[in-house]
């Protein structure tokens, strides 16, 4: 199996979900906890926020990562997260109420350099870290220069993406990246660079294969 790491686009932190995550009112474990010195883990809460699409990129990268030294903190164990202002972090780092807020106050936009400047030095460093025959899978949208526009630069044709998300929408996503989670059925990947962005919308996902929440 080739050494293949994922990098994740992030949850909205300005929506609806966020903002009851975050509230001084929210009784649930996930607001409760994140309120404490120790927080909760980013991955935790992005998946709160994001639902079904985000929990589907986390389980799926879990399920196939397979970074060249897992011991690497850079490397995160393969399964990074792309934030408003803080780069790249690992998924089961913690975070509190406060970086979620912050979060939610920086636009992602290239011209916004509290989002780009640290998403590129993040980028650079694990590049150094995985050395020159890992695979970088970005899990979020290619349409949209947002992401692609920092990280391509730096990974060149190694930054691949499934080609299967072409015209899916989000909630599609992260259906079938958990049937895949779900059954160890790895997706084809693609060069970003030169690929298509954007195409018709594949067929429906058939309901019968949906799975339960994985965790």
């Amino acid at each position: 199996m080739s050494n293949r790491i994922f990098l994740l686009s992030p949850a909205n932190c300005g929506g609806t979900r966020a903002k009851r995550v975050v509230s001084d009112e929210a009784q649930f474990p996930l607001a409760e906890q994140l309120r404490t010195p120790a927080g909760a883990s980013l991955g935790e809460v992005f998946s709160f926020v994001s639902g079904l699409y985000f929990r589907g990129k986390l389980a799926y990268a879990r399920r196939f990562s397979n970074p060249p030294d897992p011991t690497d903190r850079v490397v995160a164990g393969g399964v990074l997260v792309i934030t408003p202002n803080a780069g790249l972090r690992a998924a089961d780092v913690a975070v509190t109420r406060e970086s979620i807020q912050a979060f939610a106050g920086e636009p992602i936009d290239l011209a916004n350099a509290s989002y780009r400047r640290p998403l590129e030095q993040g980028a650079r460093t694990l590049c150094s870290s995985i050395g020159p025959d890992c695979d970088v899978v970005l899990l979020g949208s290619i349409a949209s220069g947002k992401y692609v526009e920092v990280l391509l630069p730096i990974f060149g044709d190694r930054l691949l993406f499934p080609p299967s998300f072409i015209g899916r929408g989000d909630m599609s996503r992260g259906g079938l990246m958990l049937r895949c989670a779900a059954s160890g059925e790895e997706l084809d990947y693609i060069p970003v660079e030169g690929a298509i962005r954007q195409g018709k919308r594949p067929p429906r996902l058939d309901p019968a294969t949906r799975v339960p929440k994985i965790s």
